[in-house]
Parts: C-alpha cells; sequence; structure tokens
C-alpha cells in the first residue's frame, strides 16, 4: 500500500487517496507532489489569477495532465462545470489535485457535483463540499441546491 500525497499548500485536504484539494500551489509542491505519485492537476482559477508560476508547463514538465475549469465566482458554478470537474476526476488515471486559490470553489463545485450528477442529498452535498475545501459560498451554494 503507498502512502498517501501530502502537499504543502493552503487548505490542503486529501478527501479520498484518489482526490486532493488545497488552496494556492506552488512550483516546489508540485514537484514533490509528482514525485509520490500525482497524476494530474485541475486548476479551477482563471486566467486572471496569477498562481506566481507556469502551472500549465511546470506540469507538462512534470510529465503531469493539467486541466483549466475556470470558476470566477458564483456565475460559473453550473451544472456543465461539476460535469467537468467529474470528468476531469474520472479521467485523472491516478491521483488528481483540485485547487483553487483558497480551495471554496474547489468545494463548492464538488457539492454541486455531489448533488447534481451523484444524487446526494442537499445536507451530504454539502458535508461533501466541506471535506473537499467549501467555506464562505457554502449559503450561495446551498441556494444553487435547492433550486
Amino acid at each position: 500500500m503507498s502512502t498517501p500525497i501530502q502537499l504543502d499548500i493552503p487548505f490542503f485536504a486529501a478527501p479520498s487517496a484518489q482526490v486532493l484539494t488545497g488552496g494556492k500551489t506552488s512550483a516546489e509542491a508540485l514537484r514533490r507532489a509528482q514525485e509520490q505519485g500525482l497524476a494530474k492537476v485541475v486548476n479551477l482559477c482563471p486566467h486572471s489569477e496569477d498562481l506566481g508560476f507556469d502551472e500549465p508547463a511546470l506540469a507538462a514538465e512534470l510529465g503531469l495532465v493539467y486541466e483549466n475549469i475556470p470558476i470566477a465566482g458564483g456565475g460559473d458554478l453550473t451544472r456543465e462545470n461539476a460535469q467537468r470537474l467529474a470528468q476531469a476526476v474520472a479521467d485523472a488515471g491516478g491521483p488528481v489535485l483540485v485547487h483553487c486559490m483558497s480551495s471554496n470553489r474547489v468545494g463548492a463545485l464538488f457539492a454541486l457535483k455531489a448533488h447534481w450528477l451523484d444524487g446526494k442529498s442537499i445536507d451530504d452535498a454539502l458535508a461533501e463540499g466541506r471535506a473537499h475545501g467549501l467555506k464562505a459560498m457554502e449559503a450561495g451554494v446551498r441556494q444553487l441546491l435547492e433550486r
């Protein structure tokens, strides 16, 4: 049995052995994660948010699959983006890191996926969202789920 990947990034969580979540990454954190077996990076930051390094280029250099699903705010919390997240995780081929700047959008999108695509109750979906980093956006996500 392999050791779970550990990342030194803000708001890091490992809701499962295959899905890691967190906030702003760094080049060094991605290098260490790749050495530990990370297969894919899913960045939810829009291009206007500066990570301080060229994450797509570094991912390519490290042999990591890279995908960007830009979530700038509540207006991007859509069923289509929840489906894109579900597909990105399903196609990862190994451990995947899903991140934004604070992990809040990560948790929000996982909560929506849990309810809209996985059929979980609103309370269970919100709990899943919190496990993946949902914090300040919870009230807005609840409103979306209750529609």
